[in-house]
């Protein structure tokens, strides 16, 4: 079964690669005897093996194949069998393991999601049953440990060190086959926009496909950049058209660290409203670029007010990386501890600035009202242009707006069964905390939604 969002822009699909049925990895063949020269200089600069009398990648990617690994997701049986209380095979993946000696995998948060049990198949034919350590849905990370000898482990790399036009290797598990391996190139960095996550993908061409999902994205040495989790697909049946992403080791290891060391990943919060700057916005600002993040409202006591950002401001850099759009500053934001100093870059007026941002500590109960915005529990709201209700114009990554379903554009016209006139009253009714039914209006129809406290 596979899972899509619909792209509004370019009619396309973006789609969390789930397997099809998993099948039991079946012993690994005998290595081949190492070739001496297998880095000897050849035509280019490409890696020769004098020996076979071939260019080949394979003396830097030999290291890191056994350490990819398919994982089985079970979930409860619904057949009417006397088993039917056993965990049955639900969805798969793959994986990759970091950490040897503590058999740490890493897969993603969609190919665990909803399971029972969990277990992991080595290309070697082991099978172990795996343990989950934790997972976070706004990078589609999750954590699994085994218990077992012999494991072997890739080694990560910084992917901040990343260039356009790198070679990248992606393996896994695709279309219920045993481990296969594709190459190709970094095709793009710091992609966002994709959905209401926390979003600064590698972009490759390296063929990607259903059960490719948790599997490395590995460099042309066999060093670990980033982990496969989508692809974007403009045909019917969701397959693979050159273009897929993949978490970067940056956002990874923020993540696992965390939920290796505590089960849940803790966010910090800037307290602004972001929009991404649009070619329209650009003309109304006097700016002819088009890449930033447009700063709509900075909440009163917030670290955005406190750093002196104002509305119409023009965020260009954020922690010494270039802006392209909101996206990109929720992806560095969403995976700084609380405490944390960013030194960001803005226009305003044209002009260049510059201001230290302190990452504060998320009160997902907390309502910060400011002057055209409020933001509370994940939602950045304001009035509607409507003349009645109030209008998300953002909702946070991982928040639990996010997890209810709210998305950029609903107008919400009533909270707790009472009405909504305006941003004020949205955020009165959010201040109370606990549970609250919305009814919402998108694309001209009412829909409830929960959103918890």
């Amino acid at each position: 079964m596979t899972r899509h969002t619909m792209l509004a822009s370019t009619g396309a699909a973006l789609v969390l690669l789930l397997s099809a049925a998993p099948v039991v990895a079946a012993p690994a063949a005998p290595a081949a005897p190492a070739a001496t020269s297998a880095q000897t200089p050849g035509v280019q600069g490409l890696p020769y093996d004098a020996r076979r009398g071939v260019f080949t990648f394979a003396a830097g990617l030999d290291a890191s194949l056994p350490a990819v690994v398919q994982v089985t997701t079970l979930g409860q049986s619904r057949g009417p069998t006397s088993s039917a209380s056993d965990p049955k095979p639900a969805q798969g993946g793959s994986g990759v393991i970091i950490d040897a000696a503590a058999g740490i995998i890493v897969t993603n948060n969609h190919v665990i999601e909803n399971g029972q049990k969990f277990t992991v198949d080595l290309s070697d034919g082991r099978l172990f049953d795996a343990v989950l350590i934790g997972a976070d849905k706004a990078t589609d990370i999750a954590v699994l440990k085994i218990e077992g000898a012999g494991l072997s482990q890739v080694q990560t790399v910084d992917s901040d060190t990343l260039r356009t036009g790198d070679l990248a290797f992606a393996v896994g598990y695709p279309l219920g086959l045993d481990q296969t391996l594709t190459m190709g190139v970094i095709s793009g960095l710091n992609r966002s926009g994709m959905g209401d996550a926390i979003e600064d993908y590698i972009q490759t061409d390296a063929a990607v496909n259903s059960g490719n999902s948790g599997g490395p994205l590995l460099d042309s040495r066999g060093r670990l950049i980033g982990i496969n989790t989508s692809i974007l697909s403009g045909g019917m049946g969701g397959g693979n058209d050159g273009i897929a992403f993949a978490v970067p080791t940056r956002i990874m290891m923020f993540v696992v660290d965390q939920l290796r060391a505590s089960g849940e990943v803790k966010r910090g919060q800037i307290g602004v409203a972001l929009g991404s700057l649009t070619a329209e916005r650009a003309r109304e600002l006097g700016l002819n670029l088009v890449r930033g993040a447009v700063v709509y409202d900075a909440a009163p006591g917030s670290s955005a007010e406190a750093a002196g950002l104002r509305p119409g401001d023009v965020i260009t850099r954020i922690q010494n990386r270039p802006v392209a759009n909101a996206g990109s500053v929720q992806a560095t934001v969403g995976i700084a501890r609380p405490g944390a100093t960013l030194p960001v870059v803005y226009l305003r007026d044209g002009r260049e600035a510059t201001a230290s941002l302190t990452v504060q500590s998320s009160d997902p109960a907390a309502v910060r009202t400011g002057r055209v915005a409020a933001m509370a529990r994940g939602l950045t709201f304001r009035n509607s242009g409507d003349g009645a209700g109030a209008q998300v114009s953002v909702v946070e990554g991982g928040s639990v707006a996010a997890a209810a379903g709210l998305q950029a554009g609903d107008v919400v016209v009533e909270a707790g069964g009472a009405g909504v006139a305006d941003m004020t009253a949205l955020a009165t009714a959010l201040q109370a905390g606990g549970a609250v039914e919305l009814t919402v209006v998108r694309d001209g129809e009412r829909t409830t939604i929960n959103l918890p406290g």
